[in-house]
């Protein structure tokens, strides 16, 4: 049957799944494990890369020091954790090693996607009057909404994977089911733990890519020809395209009434 069908085989028994040593156990303990370590990733970067991006302060140095994380392996971050008093500490080390390598993409796409904003357009909004709180919510935000989800997609889609090394301090998770395998040189179950981390993590990118289209400030061309009245197909599109949440738009007709009550 060869590997692929053995492991398709190891995949269809039910004794596989169930217990405490089980697939759907391992599956929970991958899931909880790389939850965790996201949201912390989360919580640190993206207030930091949010608050920096918009002062235009201190960005290249934040962005520097996240980089650590990702420039220092990730297993070898865990195993100076298990040299230390946090190794009887649970998933403690491994969230932690996790989070340090979730941040350098969260917070880098959220600080340039901030820093991409248009100049000009945050100057008119500021001679509209918009305090910092509104500039931020109302544009800047929306604007760099889609690096902001590119980083969280990126982010959740590495700590998936990489959650797989808890298996190898003895935690749980799907890596425990390759290393299972490994042990009793087992071929099909590695090649099925693998099978199942990477639909996963598929699963995850899946999932995300729905909540960005779903939360998409951008308004679509359609509502974009529906509130232009006889506005082009393309340049709706390209007005759609440039525009976020509760963009500015400026009143083009302005200085053609003030020209026609001058005359």
């Amino acid at each position: 049957m060869g590997v692929l069908g053995d492991a398709w085989t190891w995949l269809m028994t039910g004794s596989n799944w169930s217990g405490e040593s089980g697939a759907l156990t391992r599956l929970g303990e991958h899931v909880y494990v790389s939850g965790i370590a996201l949201a912390l990733a989360c919580a640190i970067a993206l207030p930091t890369a949010f608050y920096l991006g918009h002062i235009g302060r201190g960005g290249a140095l934040a962005i520097n020091i996240s980089n650590v994380g990702r420039a220092v392996p990730v297993f070898a971050v865990l195993a100076l954790f298990m040299l230390s008093p946090l190794r009887n500490a649970g998933y403690v080390p491994t969230i932690v090693a996790l989070v340090l390598f979730a941040v350098p993409p969260l917070l880098t796409n959220a600080y340039v996607g901030m820093r991409e904003v248009d100049r000009a357009v945050l100057e008119a909004a500021r001679g509209m009057g918009m305090s910092g709180r509104q500039l931020f919510l109302r544009v800047e935000l929306p604007l760099a909404y889609p690096m902001v989800m590119t980083g969280l997609r990126s982010a959740s889609v590495q700590v998936v994977a990489t959650a797989t090394i808890a298996a190898m301090v003895g935690q749980g998770g799907l890596g425990r089911i390759i290393t299972a395998g490994f042990n009793t040189y087992d071929t099909a179950q590695v090649v099925a733990g693998a099978l199942l981390v990477a639909l996963l993590a598929l699963a995850v990118e899946g999932v995300l890519v729905a909540v960005h289209r779903v939360l998409d400030p951008s308004p679509s061309p359609a509502a974009v020809r529906a509130t232009v009245p006889g506005a082009r197909d393309g340049a709706a599109d390209k007005v759609a395209d440039s525009a976020g949440g509760d963009a500015l738009r400026t009143d083009d007709a302005l200085p053609q009434d003030r020209v026609t009550k001058t005359v």
